[in-house]
């Protein structure tokens, strides 16, 4: 078994059993061979310093906090996330954070038992089937050890006896399923039509299903009719043989107790297998902790979800959207001692038009924490009936993974801004003070030049005021010449902001400006914000886009205005495209995974139902704006040396866009370079192999460089490789 070996009486007998694994931690943290700390900007391979923290949760009586660290192993080309503790004493730090996992094995996602005397997390450990681990973190020590029974992430009842969980049944079970073409299982559609002569032989696919593939996973999937759907499952605290306390033809979901345990609250979509259905259809969903009926606690139209009961057991806090681009809403209701809601519910947030996050109650149960974006940031805030949400945390950063004590006396989160990769922090929940715990980039940060952001703002024409930031070169000096790089985040509806972005540091580094903005479109300025692009992808943001970079110009005299670049990914790749199709503002182009022809994206993506509502209808019902918002229709106007970065297994944003614009540029002899990176799904710059991602970097780097700096638009034209 994989796990720490501890002894010992209580008091620090955690903390010692992981001592012995301390030399391994630290080599593990240090500086990857051959990259030493160095002066000047941030170069691509410094990619493999970074260290990330997430997953927060305090322990119920603030005594630790358990989060997870993740690293890269650059020599083996892959992340490396293990599970740490921070002791607290009176809510503050108490000497260092440690590890209390394997640094053999891949832990994530700690929870605690209601007492704190239990930390669980997950680990697929050999073959072991079974990736829910346990760590006594009081009294004798020992090993990670499963409890008979728990096989998915723990959720304890208020006293602690019993603990619920969501598992699809075992194959054989009832409703569990089964394989019948063994590893192939799913790759024939159970209700298909034609025949299939001999499953032991054919190793195609029969396809019924549209969803069939699914971006960040590299292979296809098996038809959702043969994997059994996810049930409630409920076993002793001490271990035994679970009860299946559900039967559903859906997936179960987020199960939370009643305060006296009597009954678990859960959620669901009863049409989730229904792929026509294009509303919001998911409900919360109530069953007794003993068994029996299942009982539908919300209706639609709308989604509701991330339940949270109050600390008296009176009220449940949830999340409200009422259809798909609807404001969601977070509401309060009386919960009865059966789990039913009594009367209506309270909207905490009716009258604010930004988007809250799962809820959290106060310890006195007055009131929900929740975080949101807020502009270029995200913040922690709170509610309570009867007056608007407060803002809790502040400052030009993006806050996130809040957890709680029980008391709520005790906060922790991880932190991040334009020049600081994510840490943890601890403080009161009133936000009064915090404590920046960790410091695990520190060290190599030191010898990084790292230019600020610089916030900027300018004016569309209906007067709205639209958001952006700007990063000076690496010693920039007044009075210089420099080229600048437009950078264009996806979603549409997502937001930059003041996070760590390797890639704006990497450009600044290689003597350019970086512009980043938040056009209309983006997420954080409100509904109306948020979906002023509806129908009009690439129109009323380009209009945002081009008043920045001229607000950028008047800003600062020094950006060439002659040696302008522009790069971004997903929606932020079709804007590139778009930009350079329908303006000559720029000399350079970087687009990755990115769309160029909407109608052939709805036919191969998988996720149709985003222009669906975008574009009111498929592709057959709004066959002009399909065809006039794509950027292919306008490819001939292209002249700016363009660099096409694409994923093989990017199942959103599928390749075949990627190859209709090499083709077309190629053709129209527009220099042009694609370069294909295999394993790879639409998350190739967060989440792709390190080695891939940090190519990813120097490439885009090269480019501009080469075409900006080395070889500008003066001299290109000289020799009619490019425009004058």
């Amino acid at each position: 078994m994989s796990a720490l070996h501890c002894s010992g009486p209580s008091g620090g007998t955690l903390r010692r059993c992981v001592l012995a694994t301390a030399g391994a931690v630290a080599i593990h943290l240090s500086a990857p061979a051959g990259t030493a700390a160095q002066g000047g900007g941030y170069a691509p391979d410094l990619y493999y310093r970074l260290v990330g923290v997430g997953e927060v949760a305090v322990a119920p009586d603030g005594s630790h906090v358990a989060f997870t660290v993740t690293t890269v192993v650059e020599d083996e080309n892959r992340r490396h996330r293990e599970v740490w503790l921070q002791p607290l004493a009176g809510g503050r730090p108490t000497g260092d954070a440690f590890p209390v996992t394997s640094s053999n094995e891949e832990s994530s996602g700690p929870r605690w038992s209601p007492d704190g005397s239990l930390l669980a997390f997950s680990s697929s450990r050999g073959d072991d089937p079974n990736p829910v681990w346990f760590l006594r973190v009081r009294g004798a020590g020992g090993e990670a050890f499963h409890i008979e029974g728990v096989e998915g992430p723990p959720v304890w009842s208020p006293d602690g006896t019993l603990i619920a969980y969501v598992k699809a049944p075992d194959p054989g079970a009832p409703g569990g399923g089964g394989d019948d073409v063994g590893s192939r299982e799913g790759w024939i559609a159970p209700d298909a039509v034609t025949r299939t002569l001999d499953a032991s032989r054919f190793d195609g696919r029969v396809i019924t299903s549209t969803r069939y593939k699914r971006d960040g996973r590299l292979a296809l999937q098996p038809h959702y009719l043969s994997r059994a759907k996810r049930q409630l499952m409920v076993v002793d605290a001490a271990g035994g043989e679970p009860q299946q306390l559900t039967q559903l033809s859906f997936n179960a979901g987020a199960p939370v107790w009643s305060r006296d345990g009597s009954v678990i609250l859960f959620t669901g979509d009863e049409r989730e297998d229904d792929e026509l259905d294009s509303e919001n259809s998911g409900d919360i969903w109530a069953v007794d902790a003993q068994g029996g009926t299942v009982r539908r606690l919300t209706t639609n139209p709308g989604t509701e979800s991330a339940p949270a009961v109050s600390p008296d057991g009176r009220y449940v806090a949830f999340l409200s959207t009422p259809a798909r681009g609807g404001q969601t809403d977070l509401l309060v209701a009386e919960i009865g001692s059966d789990g039913h809601f009594r009367g209506s519910s309270v909207n905490l947030t009716g009258d604010w038009d930004l988007r809250p996050g799962a809820p959290t109650w106060t310890g006195d149960g007055t009131g929900v924490y929740f975080s949101a974006g807020i502009g270029g940031d995200s913040h922690l805030f709170h509610a309570a009936p009867g007056g608007l949400p407060s803002q809790v945390t502040s400052g030009a950063r993006r806050l996130s993974s809040f957890s709680f004590s029980a008391s709520g006396d005790v906060m922790a989160f991880t932190g991040t801004d334009a020049v600081t990769p994510g840490e943890l922090y601890v403080g009161p929940a009133d936000g009064s003070s915090e404590q920046k715990v960790t410091r695990f980039n520190d060290g190599w940060l030191s010898g990084v030049d790292l230019m600020p952001a610089e916030r900027l703002t300018w004016t569309a024409e209906d007067g709205t005021e639209i958001e952006g930031w700007v990063v000076k070169p690496v010693g920039f000096r007044s009075g210089g010449s420099y080229p600048m790089v437009l950078k264009i985040h996806g979603g549409p509806h997502s937001a930059y902001g003041n996070t760590f972005f390797p890639t704006f540091h990497v450009l600044s580094a290689a003597g350019f400006f970086v512009l980043y903005t938040n056009p209309r479109g983006s997420s954080g300025y409100g509904h109306d914000f948020q979906y002023a692009t509806r129908g009009q992808w690439g129109i009323v943001d380009r209009e945002d886009y081009l008043a920045g970079v001229e607000a950028a110009l008047v800003a600062y005299p020094e950006i060439d205005a002659n040696r302008l670049g522009v790069s971004g990914g997903s929606y932020g790749g079709f804007m590139t495209n778009w930009l350079t199709a329908t303006t000559e503002l720029f000399s350079a182009a970087v687009t990755s995974r990115s769309i160029t022809n909407w109608e052939s994206w709805w036919g191969t993506s998988d996720a149709q139902r985003l222009t669906e509502y975008e574009f009111y209808g498929p592709p057959w019902e709004q066959r002009d704006l399909y065809r006039r918002l794509s950027p292919i229709s306008y490819v001939e106007n292209v002249t700016a040396p363009t660099l096409i970065i694409h994923s093989e297994n990017d199942y959103r944003t599928p390749i075949g866009d990627g190859e209709q614009w090499f083709m077309s540029l190629k053709k129209l002899d527009v220099p042009v370079e694609m370069v294909r990176y295999p394993r790879s799904s639409h998350g190739l710059s967060r989440t792709g192999e390190p080695w891939l991602l940090v190519d990813r970097l120097e490439r885009m780097r090269s480019w501009f460089v080469h075409f900006l700096i080395d070889n500008p638009p003066r001299s290109r034209a000289a020799t009619g490789a490019g425009r004058g």
